[in-house]
């Protein structure tokens, strides 16, 4: 069994960052891609960003240049630096782990208001 645990989100005014967090645990033998996730009220869930075991990065056209993925393997870890907040990034902000299965984490809430 492997879960999935994000940390970081929180109350944040436009302009500033956040730093998300989400940790694998469990039976891991190798996580291949990760990434991150938004769900807005009323909205479909969205490809945030996304990082493949060698460090290629992928990221949404709406946070390029402010969002930074990244990861440690060794403790099975992705991040996602999120600078220059908009309100529309307010979001439910999941994880996601591929490890030739997909597991999901339970989310964070990020939002951004002043």
């Amino acid at each position: 069994q492997v879960q999935l645990v994000e940390s970081g989100g929180g109350l944040v005014q436009p302009g500033g960052s956040l730093r998300l967090s989400c940790a694998a645990s469990g039976i891991i033998y190798k996580i291949y891609d990760m990434g991150w996730y938004r769900q807005a009220p009323g909205k479909q869930r969205e490809l945030v960003a996304a990082i493949t075991s060698s460090g290629t990065t992928n990221y949404a056209d709406s946070v390029k240049g402010r969002f930074t993925i990244s990861r440690d393997n060794a403790k099975n870890t992705v991040y996602l630096q999120m600078n220059s907040l908009k309100p529309e990034d307010t979001a439910v902000y999941s994880c996601n782990a591929n490890l030739l299965r997909g597991y999901w984490g339970k989310g964070t809430l990020v939002t951004v208001s002043s």
